[in-house]
Formats: C-alpha cells, sequence, structure tokens
C-alpha cells in the first residue's frame, strides 16, 4: 500500500490529509485499485475503487433469500447507483458518493445507519415511524425472514456482486 500523508485538505486546508492507494486482486473481478483519503483534522474521507482493466457499463442483480446470501462480496464504485425499491432507497453516484469493498451485510448496514439517523434526528412522528418500519424489515431480511432485491448499477462496470446467484446485464 501506498501512503502519502500531511497533503493539505481539500475541505479545511490543514496539512493533515492521508493519500492511499492500494492494489487488490479480487476473486471472480481481478485486480483493482482502492483509493482513500483523510484527514486528521476535520474527519473528511473519500474512497473509491477502479477496476485495472476498462468493463463494460453493468446492471447487476442480487436476490437476498436467506442468511448466506449476506456474505456475498460486494465491490461497488463511486459511479454506482444502488437501489432496493422494496425499501424505496438508493445510494446515488456523484461527487459525494463512496466507493468500497463489503458484503450484502455491510451494504444493508449503511441503509440502515442512513435510516437510524432519520430516526433519531427527526421531529417528525411519520418519518420517525418509516424509518422504524424500514428498520425492522432489513432486520427481517438479516434474519432470512423477507427477502430483498439489490440492483446496482454501474456505467463504469467498477461494481460487482460476487456470487452464483448474481445476475449482471449489460447497462442501457
Amino acid at each position: 500500500m501506498d501512503e502519502l500523508k500531511g497533503q493539505p485538505c481539500p475541505i479545511c486546508g490543514k496539512k493533515e490529509l492521508t493519500l492511499r492507494e492500494e492494489e487488490r486482486d479480487i476473486p471472480y473481478f481481478g485486480l483493482c485499485f482502492l483509493f482513500s483519503m483523510s484527514c486528521g483534522a476535520c474527519d473528511f474521507s473519500k474512497a473509491d475503487i477502479e477496476a485495472s482493466e476498462k468493463k463494460d457499463p453493468v446492471k447487476i442483480t442480487f436476490n437476498i433469500e436467506d442468511v448466506k446470501d449476506l456474505n456475498a462480496r460486494v465491490i461497488k464504485s463511486s459511479n454506482a447507483l444502488v437501489k432496493i425499491s422494496q425499501l424505496k432507497m438508493s445510494m446515488e453516484p456523484g461527487e459525494n458518493s463512496e466507493g468500497f469493498i463489503s458484503n450484502i451485510e455491510g451494504l444493508l448496514g449503511k441503509f440502515e445507519n442512513v435510516l437510524k439517523g432519520q430516526r433519531d434526528s427527526t421531529d417528525d412522528p411519520t418519518i420517525r415511524k418509516k424509518a422504524k418500519n424500514l428498520l425492522k424489515k432489513i432486520w427481517k431480511v438479516k434474519c432470512g425472514d423477507v427477502p430483498l432485491k439489490v440492483v446496482i448499477e454501474d456505467k463504469t462496470g467498477n461494481s460487482a456482486i460476487i456470487s452464483d446467484k448474481t445476475k449482471m446485464d449489460k447497462l442501457k
């Protein structure tokens, strides 16, 4: 892993930004590069992943049907749109989007964190109730009681869900 410390932060300007680059060979996906930056002064962070070879735009569909499915490896680039229509939630690509390597359980955890924030920070009882209900649904998915479909669309092709159950199509 290459690391460069003491760089100026694009947010606070202090020279406490650390840049990291790491090569990783991911089975069934290939060689990729992980990039990250984090500031020790203001807690700014950004991460992304990029495949070493150019890939075609892809639409990835994965159905969570039991507890074992939570272990499927997820590779998500910052250019990817992640949709879970049953939760009416998505992670949009763009400037504030993060790339990461995790698993399905970790991906669901990111959605849980958003819902917990909504539940804990709102005074609107309707929003709080909706967040609580969606958190219960995610919990039931994690217990293997409720199926859930995850869709990732990535115009750069730098995303994947590593599983025999994954359906991959060309993104239109």
